[in-house]
């Protein structure tokens, strides 16, 4: 019976806490867009454009040296 006594300000004390966490989640607005985060994780749309630029950037580069890779195949064979 002394058990209970000290279970009940504990389950108050824990209850107290996550309805304060949760307020605390709404007002920082993590609750917004669950989606959205969940879908990020399968398009990298920064990265893959940074990589393209650098990409055309290269073979650009390698036509105006006369480096271009159909050029190098051309002359190999």
């Amino acid at each position: 019976m002394s058990v209970i006594y000290v279970l009940i300000p504990i389950a108050i004390i824990l209850t107290i806490v996550g309805i304060y966490l949760f307020f605390w989640a709404v007002k920082t607005e993590q609750f917004n867009d669950l989606e959205k985060e969940g879908l990020s994780i399968l398009f990298d749309d920064n990265k893959s454009e940074n990589e393209k630029s650098e990409q055309e950037g290269s073979v650009q580069e390698n036509q105006l040296k006369g480096n271009s890779p159909a050029t190098k195949s051309k002359d190999e064979s």
